[in-house]
């Protein structure tokens, strides 16, 4: 063992021994008694001052590896969550229904961010033929949004989903006059429209869009999931294009 990671291992000791002031005896045969703790304590704090650029090594270490874990954990969590929202037919789409370029949006209708980037979604849609934008409904600020992705999703069941999608993300805000407003507009069955929003369906989307968000470890609309990356908050146009590019290229 060369001298430096012997002095690595003595602070990684550090942690175990001033951590922790006792171990408890139903936990470990033979614990230390005070004096060899206190033996201990003394190698190791004067290998620490011996070697002060060893601790700040060995930290930053242990920083990397937790990034990297927790790197790898998310990667993991995009690709389990990614696969099951693709396969799910109960939702919205924009641009090419059988497009192999994939990108979900997390959205509330009442996030001024989210109707931001409805425009820009619109204009990548015509830029990119191959995009499928698949629309999750996750109401996250209140009553009308839910009221709002209820009535966004029973658009569905009339294949008036994109119309009404298009319509309510005009108005200024999201609310029972503006999502009726909004259903006129898209030509569709107010009444019917209204009897749908109860549906089974339309609740498990959203209970799945907050276990979604939940897993992946998301806390705001809008954010984007493309391949597996992961981006929150309002993007440029060119930003959500070259991520496109990045995913269109990668595949």
């Amino acid at each position: 063992m060369s001298p430096k990671s012997a002095v690595r291992l003595l602070v990684i000791s550090v942690w175990a021994v001033m951590s922790v002031p006792f171990i408890a005896a139903a936990q470990q045969s033979t614990p230390l008694n005070q004096t060899e703790e206190e033996a201990i304590r003394t190698l190791i704090l004067q290998t620490i001052r011996e070697n002060p650029g060893v601790l700040m090594e060995t930290l930053l270490a242990f920083q990397e590896e937790a990034q990297a874990e927790a790197q790898a954990e998310q990667i993991a969590a995009i690709e389990r969550v990614s696969d099951l929202l693709q396969s799910d037919t109960n939702a919205g789409v924009m641009g090419n229904p059988d497009g192999e370029l994939v990108l979900i949006e997390f959205f509330d209708y009442n996030c001024p961010y989210c109707r931001a980037a409805a425009p820009i979604l619109f204009e990548l849609i015509k830029d990119n033929p191959e995009l499928r934008i698949i629309m999750r409904e996750w109401p996250i600020l209140g009553p009308d949004s839910e009221l709002a992705a209820r009535a966004s999703l029973a658009a569905l069941k009339q294949d008036g989903f994109a119309s009404f999608h298009e319509a309510l993300m005009a108005q200024p805000r999201a609310n029972s006059v503006m999502i009726q407003r909004a259903a006129e507009q898209a030509g569709l069955d107010y009444a019917r429209l209204q009897a749908d929003m109860k549906a089974a369906d339309i609740t498990a989307h959203i209970e799945a869009s907050h276990q979604a968000a939940a897993e992946l470890g998301i806390s705001g609309t809008p954010t984007f999931l493309i391949g597996k990356t992961l981006v929150p908050g309002l993007l440029e146009k060119a930003d959500l294009q070259a991520l496109i590019s990045e995913a269109e290229n990668a595949d």
